[in-house]
């Protein structure tokens, strides 16, 4: 079914009782398409609900197929890219909040936790029944409705709703999941095990003669598809694994020193580390945990 397209792509404070801006983005029926190669990390929890037509989402080492009825839920810090199809729809609603806001709204009003799915799942996606469906896309156009209205009450009522579609997906995740339907293609297969290889030795000094030997695959042509999967070529994608690894060690722990975050995420010397992390993230490793720790 063809949707109308609306979007709503301005952060915005629910009201001015309320500290930090809990909601950091809020897009709904969004429908322009996406390139490959724009990897996110963030530190703030994500619900991405795919409506219409076809894409894929990477999400650390895993290649997720998305169609209509699609929910996803991401803890933030990993790695994750959407992708659409030239020539096909591609229409996502997606919030992204602070978990502070909610955790703090509802540990002494609720018996059970609605950030559940994200602290003990991560990331994960589920395919919504066609009832879970309705009932989903009511909650978020109601959301809609609500975002855009001026008024205090509004806003409040949109906080609410927030959290009912938290306890929403709650539920959804308590049911048993059935298998999916569907496999990837064999050139997806090949970018899926490339990507978990790396997952598992980012922090080494990874060549493409290695990947090919363990792999089994010719090097050449895995270089082709995992640009054309990903959007990115292997090291690219390498360094930004390594980068967004130091990121997450920052955070964790804003004294560790950036030399040993440096050699900690795959790094041979400073220097490199130092341009290779500017380049993506705008600011130097000492700057980025100069930041960090003023947050602390």
């Amino acid at each position: 079914m063809r949707h109308p397209v609306a979007s709503n792509d301005v952060p915005w404070i629910g009201g001015s009782n309320v500290e930090p801006a809990y909601l950091l983005k809020y897009e709904y029926l969004k429908s322009v398409p996406v390139t490959a190669g724009n990897f996110q990390s963030h530190d703030h929890y994500e619900i991405f609900y795919f409506h219409e037509g076809k894409g894929q989402y990477l999400i650390g080492d895993k290649i997720h197929v998305l169609k209509p009825g699609t929910l996803i839920v991401m803890h933030g810090l990993t790695l994750h890219m959407p992708k659409s199809f030239e020539g096909h729809p591609y229409v996502r609603t997606l919030l992204n909040f602070d978990p502070g806001y909610f955790r703090a709204a509802s540990e002494h009003v609720f018996s059970i936790n609605p950030l559940q799915p994200f602290e003990r799942l991560r990331n994960y996606k589920v395919q919504l029944s066609m009832e879970e469906q309705d009932e989903f896309e009511e909650m978020l156009r109601k959301l809609n409705c609500l975002y855009s209205a001026p008024d205090a009450v509004s806003h409040e009522r949109f906080r609410v709703l927030c959290l009912d579609a938290l306890f929403f997906i709650c539920q959804v995740l308590m049911k048993p999941v059935k298998e999916e339907a569907g496999f990837p293609s064999e050139k997806e297969q090949h970018v899926q095990n490339a990507l978990s290889y790396i997952e598992q030795h980012y922090m080494t000094d990874i060549r493409l003669d290695q990947l090919q030997e363990n792999l089994h695959i010719n090097k050449y042509y895995l270089v082709r598809i995992f640009q054309e999967v990903t959007g990115m070529t292997i090291f690219h994608y390498i360094y930004r694994r390594r980068i967004n690894q130091a990121k997450i060690l920052f955070l964790l722990d804003p004294e560790k020193s950036v030399t040993d975050i440096c050699y900690e995420t795959g790094f041979k010397n400073h220097s490199h580390f130092s341009k290779v992390f500017k380049q993506w993230e705008g600011k130097t490793p000492t700057q980025y945990r100069r930041l960090v720790k003023s947050q602390f």
